[in-house]
């Protein structure tokens, strides 16, 4: 894998969330910028989570697929191709845990920026939702029912896919990023370090609570694009 290859694969793949450019910094991978302070979505996710989710957990993602892209150049210097291959699923992990924490901070929103005001019902979005869902009660449900399955670490999508233009509920193990042919449109956490210092075990309280302040102008926005 050449350094080229696995950044040019990491722009291409951010490009649905907003521009590479927010998370790049001279080919390095950076922390985005939050539209809002750590406390403000409370009390439906507290600041504490969202200080250390944001700081610690993301940072790291972030520190660890810098520093293998750096591995990943040394080992091309010197024609290591096994040290090459084995990277390939840390830059996998790592690279796909900024990818969908960035998607994640984005698709959420403070109470007093239209956290959780569900899409207009004649909108592009809200359209879908009545075609594939009836409701948007539906879509959260189901969103759920995927979260409530997933086994360990991953995540939960709302998508649409490209080829069809259906709106679509998937999920995602660990730190697998959205690909082929969905374009994500809101992407819920159910790793652990998302909920458990407010939620502890009850984590589908959080499941239920984190819609107050999902971002469905942001989700709108990604649907149409």
């Amino acid at each position: 894998m050449s350094l080229s290859i696995a950044r040019n694969a990491f722009a291409r793949s951010f490009k649905p969330a907003f521009s590479t450019t927010a998370v790049l910094s001279r080919g390095k991978a950076t922390l985005p910028d939050l539209d809002y302070d750590f406390g403000a979505l409370e009390p439906f996710i507290s600041g504490q989570i969202n200080e250390v989710h944001y700081t610690k957990h993301h940072q790291t993602y972030v520190n660890s697929y810098n520093a293998a892209i750096e591995q990943v150049q040394q080992a091309q210097a010197v024609g290591d191709v096994k040290t090459q291959v084995e990277l390939t699923n840390v830059i996998k992990f790592h690279g796909g845990g900024h990818i969908n924490h960035s998607l994640f901070w984005k698709n959420l929103a403070p109470k007093s920026q239209g956290g959780g005001e569900p899409p207009a019902a004649n909108s592009p979005l809200g359209k879908a939702i009545s075609q594939y869902y009836g409701n948007l009660d539906n879509l959260i449900g189901n969103v759920n029912a995927k979260l409530a399955g997933v086994q360990g670490s991953g995540w939960a999508w709302i998508v649409k896919n490209k080829d069809t233009g259906a709106l679509e509920v998937i999920s995602k193990p660990n730190q697998d990023i959205v690909d082929g042919p969905h374009i994500p449109i809101v992407g819920i956490d159910a790793w652990e370090h998302a909920y458990y210092l407010q939620y502890k075990n009850v984590k589908v309280d959080y499941f239920k609570a984190i819609w107050n302040v999902v971002n469905w102008q942001e989700a709108e926005r990604r649907f149409s694009a």
